[in-house]
């Protein structure tokens, strides 16, 4: 079934550890439709971009199999990022954020998007996510992502945003924040109550929690030997957790939990390399190897007591 992500397409700087990245692809829907087309068979991105965008990352991103007839070029600069992890790979320090383009986006979806049954509102204005809401037609699951800065700047736009998703994908900071509640368990029971189905809490190293009225599934991260680029692991995650869903077309909650580990999966090739360099060159025989073993390392027999 196809899948649609509305979000950002940017030009990264990148200094981590392991080196830098200069003028790297990244933005949300960058790193979310890699991670998706891993599983989705259509994915259909929109976003802006400016006149300096390179076209190598166009052809990449065509040569993928992802539709960009949602992406507008721009006079003007493209939306760009730099920023900075230190040895413990958390939050990066930002030292430049210049908006461009990107700062006057204003989501219209093409006819053929409209009919998506699966959709993605990235991290950006939630007025611009409930605009993109009601551009589509009747789709199958709407999922959402947002940020302290939106939480804490439009709230009553997000409470009702809200209301028209079924699932939200945000991470434990966030929960506290838009809960009110310090436990992640009673701050997402609040957040339910808010509206959405279904609650993925992304807590990174620590993995991931989902909440729903159907229980509670919870599964820690794929472990990495070697991180070398954090940038993109939450929206790949997200990726993942969506493509994986657009590819079986169900939205039960056993298909809810297999697609919370596609997206650890996914999350665990794209921190291995900069940019989207990993997300860009994994195939799906990696993706089966790496979930056969995460299965193994992750299963146990309860003894008897």
């Amino acid at each position: 079934m196809s899948l649609l992500v509305v979000g950002s397409v940017a030009l990264d700087s990148v200094k981590t550890p392991m080196g830098i990245a200069e003028e790297a692809l990244g933005g949300s829907a960058t790193y979310f439709s890699l991670a998706a087309k891993q599983f989705a068979p259509e994915v259909n991105i929109v976003a802006v971009v400016g006149e300096d965008f390179p076209k190598k990352y166009l052809d990449m991103l065509t040569s993928k199999g992802i539709n960009l007839d949602g992406l507008t070029v721009k006079e003007g600069q493209t939306f760009r990022w730099v920023g900075e992890y230190d040895e413990t790979y958390s939050d990066p320090e930002t030292h430049d954020t210049q908006l461009n383009v990107f700062q006057e986006f204003d989501p219209m979806l093409p006819d053929t998007y409209c009919k998506s049954s699966f959709v993605f509102l990235g991290n950006i204005d939630p007025t611009l996510q409930q605009k993109v809401v009601e551009q589509c037609h009747k789709p199958l699951l709407v999922a959402a992502d947002t940020m302290n800065f939106w939480i804490e700047g439009k709230l009553d736009h997000l409470k009702k945003l809200l209301k028209n998703i079924n699932v939200l994908l945000i991470n434990a900071l966030e929960v506290r924040l838009l809960s009110g509640k310090r436990g992640l368990l009673e701050g997402g029971k609040a957040i339910l109550d808010m509206g959405p189905e279904v609650l993925v809490i992304k807590r990174g190293e620590h993995g991931a929690l989902m909440l729903s009225e159907d229980g509670v599934f919870t599964s820690p991260a794929y472990p990495t030997e070697k991180v070398i680029d954090p940038t993109g692991a939450g929206d790949s995650f997200a990726g993942g957790f969506m493509g994986y869903l657009a590819s079986r077309g169900a939205v039960d909650f056993e298909e809810y939990k297999r697609a919370v580990i596609a997206g650890t999966i996914i999350a665990s090739f794209n921190v291995e390399g900069f940019s989207v360099e990993k997300l860009a060159n994994i195939d799906k025989k990696e993706i089966l190897g790496r979930m056969k073993r995460f299965r193994e390392i992750t299963s146990f027999t309860v003894p008897q007591l």
